[in-house]
């Protein structure tokens, strides 16, 4: 048996208590079997990056960790990564930041890494690379004589080649990307995009089966949709359901409906227009004031980057704005927190909530969506309002579909969701928990690797 060899930008290190935390950790679960390797960023920065990985076992795997520079972050992390490759990702193009010299630093330390593994590797192992701020490594490793089958997985969208081009250099990116021998996407409308750019930065044409070869080295593609453990997040809501906190939560609504809405505090997720949609619910059918409150967690993220914290500012405003224009002296209507919550305590949550709003402006798949549509009760279920640009969409179709940029539609979603007879909330919810049960993260694992593990590869 190969050893299986996963790369990221961060190592989601076991707990105190033996478990690992993190969602790429969760997703991985199925595949991180006894004898496999986790190699990444420490989270660490000093003076100067490791001159060598740190390498410690637990439970069965063993963990491989380097500390950065405080230039390779920034140059690396905050200001390609999340200056330039995320926005560009996220089709936010007018919040691109290039600089050439994060682009450098993007590439330098792509290259650190590729340097720090060589050393770790086996001529029998299967590397898997995970997400967009390690695009070039898989180039990394061949330029350094790597032949081992080489995965790559991208957790986020991939654009197509008109908004790609707007990023300087894109093309060194996707060639750099084809060194791998599967590369993997969360939606077919993603490697699609992708497969274009290949054509129109490599000049090479996709065949039938949607892969290519470019100087004699071939590249096949999947769709593998991340997923959850549905029947492991249902008995966790269920137990929830009984915890304090979700108690004092039922106490404090005295028989409103909840919505609720829970993201990373970042502007893919359309949070200011899921405040201006919730303020028109509340405008356009005042049958509902006093009926229900939103409750919005948006944990802090990325708090060294400028716009995340313009974006922290607008929403406290937009908040204010509501509640100021609709609250009563018993009632407050939109109810937002950036503090992080327990994810136990959100199931318990989910499970109690008439709706949820998962609105992004753009989303690889957000996982929110299947986590709530496994927690609710079957007998009596909430509806999920699901943006039609959320990756989630081309699967959970029998959701409240909107366009999260069209206040008045998302709040006309929210009227049909809190007034849908239960007959119809119970079909859309078993069509749905039909499908997330289906595609888990153990699929999404085992599709992968099956695929990776089945290429024929040139030693």
């Amino acid at each position: 048996m190969s050893r299986l060899v996963v790369v990221s930008n961060r190592v989601s290190m076991p707990t105190e208590r033996g478990a690992r935390a993190g969602g790429l950790a969760v997703a991985l679960a199925e595949a991180m079997t006894p004898g496999s390797l986790w190699f990444g960023w420490s989270g660490k920065r000093g003076a100067t990056a490791s001159d060598q990985a740190a390498v410690t076992t637990h439970g069965g795997l063993t963990y491989a960790t380097l500390d950065l520079s405080e230039s390779d972050y920034r140059r690396f992390y905050v200001g390609f990564s999340n200056g330039s490759l995320w926005p560009l990702l996220h089709y936010r193009t007018g919040l691109l930041d290039f600089k050439r010299d994060d682009y450098e630093g993007y590439l330098a330390v792509n290259d650190l890494f590729a340097d720090r593994l060589v050393p770790l590797l086996r001529p029998d192992d299967t590397i898997w690379i995970h997400d967009y701020q390690l695009l070039t490594m898989a180039d990394a490793l061949r330029r350094r004589g790597v032949k081992n089958r080489i995965g790559f997985f991208l957790h986020i969208p991939f654009v197509p080649p008109a908004v790609l081009h707007v990023l300087p250099s894109a093309a060194v990116l996707v060639r750099a990307l084809a060194a791998a021998d599967l590369v993997g996407f969360q939606t077919h409308g993603d490697r699609m995009n992708f497969l274009e750019s290949v054509a129109s930065c490599m000049d090479v044409r996709p065949d039938a089966n949607h892969g290519f070869t470019h100087n004699g080295h071939r590249t096949e593609t999947i769709v593998a949709p991340i997923g959850i453990d549905a029947d492991g997040f249902a008995r966790t809501a269920r137990r929830a359901a009984g915890m304090a906190e979700t108690k004092r939560l039922i106490e404090s609504l005295v028989g409103r409906a909840l919505a609720i809405g829970v993201d990373r505090l970042d502007y893919t997720k359309g949070l200011p227009q899921r405040f201006d949609a919730f303020g028109q619910l509340l405008h356009r059918h005042p049958e509902h004031l006093r009926r229900i409150s939103l409750l919005q967690i948006a944990a802090r993220s990325r708090e060294d980057v400028d716009r995340y914290q313009s974006l922290r500012r607008e929403l406290d405003r937009k908040a204010g704005d509501i509640n100021g224009a609709y609250s009563d002296f018993d009632w407050t209507p939109l109810r937002y927190m950036t503090r992080t919550v327990n994810r136990n305590t959100i199931a318990g949550f989910y499970r109690l909530a008439r709706i949820a709003l998962v609105t992004p402006l753009r989303d690889g798949m957000n996982l929110v969506a299947k986590e709530f549509i496994a927690a609710q009760n079957a007998n009596d279920p909430g509806v999920l309002v699901l943006s039609r640009f959320a990756g989630a969409a081309e699967e959970l179709t029998e959701a409240l579909i909107v366009n999260p940029y069209d206040a008045d539609a998302v709040a006309d979603a929210m009227h049909a969701a809190l007034v849908m007879p239960l007959e119809e909330r119970v079909a859309r919810h078993a069509a749905l928990l039909t499908k997330v049960q289906r595609t888990t993260a153990a699929s999404f694992c085992r599709d992968f690797l099956a695929r990776l593990k089945a290429i024929e590869i040139n030693a």
